[in-house]
């Protein structure tokens, strides 16, 4: 996003900014593709601690052949007494790429923790956060507030300053994405880890189960994509080349 202010600014990003911006930003785009496939091979979502196939949806994405697929075979038990487990196959072919996206996935979570645990450290002691996200009591003076919403509804954006100069909009969202978004995709996805979980059932319990964990980290994913996308446009709007440059090699 672009600040809402026209004033020129002499603050660059840091060095540090860049370097945690972009590996970040890799590992989230990986992370929505290899997430994408996971949900491919099971395009449901639950609520508690337990859910599969034959049991009912909180809800159901049309995103695969998977989805409301209802080919079953007639249900065979294992044993002949009535409380027998049963085992039913299914009649066709299942998109099912569930070994590697699971595997990618967990790799680029761990790539974009070590990145992000570096810029909160360095953010929280170097008093960049203070500076540059936190909002100030000026920020919210009623008429500047308003103006900013309706700057950006207009997508009325002011030219790239090269710099982080955020106005009120830009300091609130970027400190929920920061300190609320992110943190919470990464938590509860350490709940689903079975691992993880079986080691620390806590993370699995705050959420009231697994399947309640993923349903969270599917609509915080969700938002943070829609963030990145509204983020990108904004940059564009303001001058892509100079936000790009003041965000790579450029001084």
């Amino acid at each position: 996003m672009s600040s809402p202010h026209a004033t020129t600014s002499a603050v660059r990003h840091a060095l540090w900014v860049k370097s945690t911006h972009w590996l970040v930003t890799a590992s989230f785009l990986i992370l929505a593709f290899s997430g994408f496939i996971i949900l491919m091979a099971h395009p449901r979502l639950y609520w508690g601690e337990t859910g599969n196939n034959l049991t009912p949806a909180l809800i159901e994405l049309p995103i695969s052949r998977n989805h409301q697929h209802a080919g079953w075979e007639k249900d065979v038990p294992f044993f002949s007494d009535a409380n027998s487990p049963v085992s039913a196959s299914r009649t066709y072919n299942i998109f099912n790429q569930n070994g590697w996206g699971r595997s990618l996935h967990f790799l680029a979570a761990w790539c974009l923790v070590a990145p992000g645990i570096v810029y909160f450290l360095a953010g929280l002691f170097g008093g960049h956060f203070w500076r540059r996200l936190c909002p100030k009591d000026d920020d919210f003076a009623l008429g500047g507030f308003w103006r900013d919403v309706k700057n950006h509804l207009r997508l009325r954006v002011p030219p790239a300053t090269g710099g982080p100069d955020y106005g009120l909009l830009q300091k609130c969202t970027y400190c929920a994405v920061v300190f609320l978004a992110l943190p919470l995709a990464i938590i509860t996805g350490l709940a689903m880890a079975p691992a993880i979980s079986a080691a620390y059932p806590f993370l699995s319990a705050m959420w009231g189960g697994s399947q309640s964990a993923r349903t969270i980290h599917f609509f915080v994913s969700v938002v943070l994509v829609l963030f990145l996308l509204v983020h990108v446009g904004m940059v564009a709007r303001s001058g892509f080349k100079r936000q790009m440059r003041a965000m790579t090699l450029g001084k």
